[in-house]
């Protein structure tokens, strides 16, 4: 299958355009104007029930729906559109609106380390054993998710991260012997081409880095474009390359992104993920928990036995992260955690390796462990899977019981505390 893109510029050609009416394809356009929005022939042609098309979860996973800006943005886009107004009046508007829209989630600018006097904003480096690369090459999708918490990248020039630099990368790595893992990621690397991985891995393998065990690449490929691994012009040339990183001593990790069990039942992604593990790839799946996408235990508890199936290893439940259509996808903690239990309870142990959920936030990786009640108050149990400190990892700690709570901005500690155990660590850090 030749690959074939729509944006906002060209959406309307898309044949299965016939099943929307003039107002359904006008607010595609309003809120398309604001937020990324890009999709292509395999997500149409293979994942999207057209006759169900409003409730389907690919449809409303690649297509801005209406509900994904507040009442008063939607209105100004639209009566922009309305009376053909100019191209800087409509600009001035969008940038107004994504900027209200927490474009730097989580402090990513904060993650950005300064090297050398230089800032490498290619780079980011939170957790003391992973440091993440954005390989100028890969800084777009072969679709955009709707949720996606990179939607910046796309969108505002000034939060774009993205190198090309490979003598940096290493540089970088020899002057932090800490760092086990590089995690490739976006956009999404996929989209690249094989040469420029094996540009970047070629520079990581002939490089003295001992300590490099794990190389990580963060895709949606696998549910986008498949094809990629299997009958793309240099998908046998990428495989290969991850046989050769191999052998080398190099572990390859697809830290694949799998929103619904849908997914997951072509043909395509079948043999994708066959040709994968066959080459030697360990491939780990995550997704954030969605409003009108996943939010059922028992989508989730299909999800993970059938990825299990295929040789995939569930590893993250995420909660959606405070940015873009937040409020659109959000689920409480509480429910998160209850969704999470009872898909939990679903499936056998080897489906069991998956973490959550999970709210990747400034301090870092906070698990919602649980709810329940000590000292006669209900609580919160949290922990910490990744931290910006490693010493708080694996150290429970309370938060008071709120059934509204969609993030940690949203939590107090519990017992009377005014103040998380971190809190003051993390200040003195950002500091």
């Amino acid at each position: 299958m030749e690959y074939k893109s729509y944006s906002l510029h060209n959406f309307r050609e898309i044949p299965q355009m016939r099943y929307l009416n003039e107002e359904q394809k006008f607010n595609i356009e309003v809120v398309g104007t604001v937020l990324p929005f890009k999709t292509n022939n395999y997500v149409l042609d293979e994942l999207i029930d057209w006759d169900n098309f409003e409730t389907d979860p690919s449809f409303i996973l690649n297509f801005p729906q209406k509900e994904m800006l507040d009442k008063s943005s939607y209105k100004i886009i639209a009566s922009l559109l309305e009376r053909n107004a100019s191209k800087k009046e409509v600009q001035d508007a969008v940038r107004k609106i994504r900027l209200g829209l927490n474009p730097n989630p989580a402090g990513q600018e904060s993650n950005v380390p300064v090297f050398e006097g230089q800032k490498l904003n290619g780079i980011q480096h939170k957790y003391r054993e992973i440091m993440l690369f954005f390989p100028t090459q890969g800084q777009t999708c072969h679709a955009y998710c709707t949720f996606c918490f990179r939607w910046p990248q796309f969108a505002l020039n000034e939060f774009k991260f993205a190198m090309k630099e490979a003598d940096t990368l290493v540089k970088y790595l020899k002057a932090h012997p800490e760092i086990t893992d590089v995690l490739f990621t976006g956009g999404d690397p996929a989209i690249m081409k094989t040469r420029f991985f094996e540009a970047y891995f070629e520079a990581l393998a002939n490089a003295d880095l001992p300590n490099l065990k794990n190389i990580r690449i963060g895709t949606k490929s696998l549910a986008y474009w498949p094809y990629r691994f299997t009958i793309d012009p240099d998908a046998d040339d990428l495989l290969r390359l991850f046989r050769k990183m191999k052998r080398k001593g190099f572990n390859i990790a697809l830290m694949a992104h799998f929103n619904h069990p849908g997914e997951l039942k072509t043909g395509a992604v079948k043999e994708a993920v066959g040709r994968l593990i066959s080459a030697g790839v360990q491939i780990r799946s995550q997704s954030p928990l969605l409003r009108h996408i996943n939010a059922n235990a028992d989508i989730w508890a299909e999800n993970w036995r059938e990825q299990v199936k295929l040789g995939i290893i569930p590893y993250y439940m995420f909660i959606a992260r405070d940015t873009g259509p937040r409020d659109y996808f959000a689920v409480t903690l509480n429910q998160a955690w209850h969704i999470f239990r009872n898909a939990y309870n679903q499936v056998s142990g080897i489906c069991r390796t998956v973490k959550g959920p999970s709210m990747s936030c400034h301090p870092g990786k906070i698990q919602v462990v649980g709810v329940t009640e000590v000292k006669g108050q209900k609580v919160f149990v949290l922990n910490f899977l990744q931290g910006r400190n490693p010493s708080w990892v694996g150290k429970p700690f309370f938060a008071k019981y709120n059934t509204d709570a969609v993030w940690i901005d949203d939590l107090e500690p519990a017992f009377g505390e005014t103040k998380f155990f971190f809190d003051e660590n993390y200040y003195v850090m950002q500091a």
